[in-house]
């Protein structure tokens, strides 16, 4: 028993645990973030399309293994919630950061030709989702507006989009695995 006045020592192998699997995991699965955007470019897809979030979804498994991990490094003890969340969160934070830094890669290197055929796409989608909307429901200006930021999308805006949308998936993945695997 441990007074109360005393913090409890944790265990070796558990010191610096959380950092070491969030980098692990974390980096691990943005590399695989940008691995697929490169796929989806070389096999003639357009990879900046919704295809790309299939890719995104990783981050949340990622994250709890790297939860699932943490806890069996603290065999038989327990991580406790605070450290459990911390390595989740850290995990999707840098791969958030590495798939938005490949997106933005490789929308820079690509060039204006390849963001002008996803604005053209985007456009597409976008009317399509107008005219599927029932009309009672329907604003002109809104819509006007709609069509005028899918047609001035920009590199830094698919990174923008690629880094919230990683974030987004991830936490909501991250979040009940982390209280889950804490004990």
């Amino acid at each position: 028993m441990v007074p109360s006045n005393e913090l409890p020592i944790s265990p070796p192998a558990a010191v610096g645990a959380v950092g070491r699997l969030a980098l692990r995991f974390g980096v691990g699965v943005g590399l695989v973030c940008g691995l697929w955007l490169l796929f989806l470019h070389f096999t003639n897809n357009e990879p900046f399309s919704p295809k790309q979030i299939m890719g995104l979804l990783l981050v949340p498994f990622a994250a709890a293994g790297s939860q699932w991990l943490l806890r069996r490094e603290f065999a038989p003890g327990r991580p406790g919630i605070g450290r459990a969340l911390a390595v989740g969160s850290l995990t999707v934070l840098l791969a958030a950061a590495i798939a938005a830094a490949s997106t933005w890669g490789l929308a820079a290197a690509l060039g204006d030709k390849a963001l002008a055929y996803s604005r053209a796409e985007l456009v597409e989608i976008t009317r399509v989702q107008q005219n599927l909307r029932p009309k009672e429901k329907r604003n002109a200006q809104f819509e006007k507006q709609e069509l005028e930021q899918a047609a001035a999308l920009s590199a830094g805006d698919l990174a923008r989009g690629t880094f919230t949308w990683t974030l987004l998936l991830g936490m909501l993945g991250a979040v009940p695995a982390g209280i889950f695997l804490r004990k």
